[in-house]
């Protein structure tokens, strides 16, 4: 008996893996059921990605969207509204959420917006200079045997 599992719910909530459950997803998808609110990540550049979540019923100001070390959380909360009239169905949710999206190093979330029941979510990778890959440039001849006497003297000095 073939056993699978489904990695769709994990790569979609990591930002900046790109793809990283490709290599690990077997042919077979689950039928898990989705969790509110839905949401889309469109990545927009090499090192930008956008976070859009349908949030059809909440406020801007009912919205609270927080960044903290590799993890992006967006939590909402309806104020209680009086009904009004006798519903026949509700379907638009009125409940609390909380969707948690792991983000890969260096992901550092900028603006948001909030337009027709849309909650979009700007992500850049900042890599720090330090982190960057530098290039060291090779000396020869003359030139290399004077840095390298120079370095020997300066740890000789330190010493």
């Amino acid at each position: 008996m073939r056993h699978s599992f489904d990695f769709a719910p994990y790569r979609r909530s990591m930002v900046g893996f790109d793809r990283f459950f490709d290599l690990l997803e077997t042919g077979m998808r689950g039928d898990a059921a989705e969790s509110y609110p839905p949401f889309d990540i469109l990545k927009e550049g090499e090192d930008s990605y956008r976070v859009t979540l349908a949030v059809a019923g909440f406020r801007p100001e009912n919205i609270e969207i927080v960044v903290q070390q590799n993890s992006l959380t967006v939590s909402g909360k309806r104020a209680e509204a009086e009904a009004q009239g006798d519903y026949l169905h509700r379907g638009i949710a009125t409940n609390a959420f909380q969707r948690r999206f792991q983000l890969a190093d260096f992901i550092e979330a900028g603006n948001a917006t909030f337009e027709n029941g849309l909650l979009t979510i700007e992500l850049k990778r900042v890599v720090p200079e330090a982190m960057k890959p530098r290039r060291v440039e090779i000396a020869s001849g003359p030139q290399a045997n004077h840095q390298i006497e120079q370095h020997r003297e300066q740890v000789r000095d330190a010493a």
